[in-house]
């Protein structure tokens, strides 16, 4: 495995994701520069996508490099039974890069292990999203000046929701109180309450998304309840609107408050709210670039 890739988010610690927050508000004041000039990155998408790929371009655009891959699998000779193993090992002879989202979790970190080449994880199943989580905690410092001490409140599908399994994962060193509000069915699962407990972080469960959770949130992190995870559309069903957000509900929020969103979105948050100086989602996916930026350089052994 090449130690630059980026698989899951405890693949880097305190000191290098302040790093790479420092790289990508650097990257925020000038994206255009030219490091990657010769390199080729492939983005390799087995499952659907639409912000993370095209940030990823994006980025690799802006820095001069330049960019293969695909977007639909069905295009490729995975379609004719080719295994992940030398799908992986053939693109390798052609890149200097590879970004990979895939529908099975494991699948990053089992890439990494059958290529030198660095494996960036742009999200594998229901397990992990490190990229995301990275422009997470850029959203959160920029908008609350710290990572430190803050209430965080995540909402919805917490069950296959990557983003916010990563996000747990990353904000171990920086003191957090988490709430969890999720039915039954989509609860956190039980693997990241023990390591809530093994690593001193604070949470606690609800199944009312309740004004007094809303109010004390520094950050409200929404979600999507994904119909592509369920094997059962009835069960999807009966959960999808659960947990919605509307701009009546933050009348008593705290100023600092910013709601969160990997996106898409479907109606789990109302529109109403778009307007609302608490919402920062599509800041968010923006901010996804410039720590893609840094995330690529990282990879690549590039000085930013």
């Amino acid at each position: 495995m090449n130690t630059k890739s980026l698989v899951s988010i405890s693949d880097i610690g305190r000191d290098e994701i302040l790093r790479l927050l420092d790289i990508a508000g650097r990257f925020e004041e000038n994206p255009n520069r030219r490091l990657l000039e010769g390199k080729v990155v492939a983005t390799l998408f087995f499952e659907p996508s639409t912000r993370t790929r095209l940030s990823f371009e994006t980025a690799v655009n802006r820095l001069g490099g330049r960019v293969i891959g695909f977007s639909d699998a069905n295009t490729t000779s995975s379609s004719k039974g080719e295994t992940l193993k030398d799908t992986i090992k053939m693109v390798s002879n052609y890149v200097d890069l590879i970004v990979m989202r895939h529908y099975l979790e494991g699948a990053a970190r089992y890439a990494s292990e059958v290529t030198d080449v660095p494996i960036i994880n742009a999200g594998d199943g229901a397990n992990q999203h490190p990229s995301q989580t990275m422009l997470d905690l850029y959203s959160i410092y920029k908008t609350q000046g710290t990572l430190e001490n803050l209430t965080i409140t995540l909402v919805g599908d917490l069950k296959y929701g990557r983003t916010v399994h990563s996000l747990i994962m990353a904000m171990r060193y920086f003191n957090p109180t988490f709430r969890f509000v999720a039915c039954e069915e989509l609860g956190m699962p039980k693997e990241y309450k023990i390591f809530c407990d093994e690593n001193g972080i604070r949470y606690s469960e609800h199944r009312d998304f309740s004004s007094e959770v809303i109010d004390s949130s520094d950050i409200i992190y929404m979600t999507r309840v994904q119909r592509e995870r369920f094997a059962d559309i009835m069960e999807y069903e009966r959960v999808k609107d659960l947990y919605n957000l509307n701009n009546s509900m933050l009348t008593g929020a705290r100023d600092n408050m910013r709601i969160l969103h990997p996106l898409p979105r479907v109606n789990e948050i109302a529109q109403d709210v778009d307007d609302n100086p608490h919402a920062y989602y599509f800041e968010q996916a923006r901010n996804g670039l410039y720590a893609r930026q840094a995330i690529i350089c990282r990879a690549l052994g590039i000085d930013a």
